[in-house]
């Protein structure tokens, strides 16, 4: 049988936060916004509808 994993502690929970906030949820929004943008760019190309002013 295996040994049962130790609790986590306070000192890792608090890096696992920090890296999720600051690495993780940047990371993801830029890849977001970013796929996005390509998505738009990807359908005016074979649609040829560019928007107009």
């Amino acid at each position: 049988m295996t040994q049962p994993e130790p609790p986590s502690t306070h000192q890792e929970e608090q890096r696992s936060f920090l890296f999720l906030a600051f690495v993780m949820a940047p990371v993801l929004a830029v890849l977001l916004v970013a796929s996005y943008g390509f998505v738009v760019w990807f359908y005016q190309l074979l649609s040829g509808h560019l928007p107009t002013h």
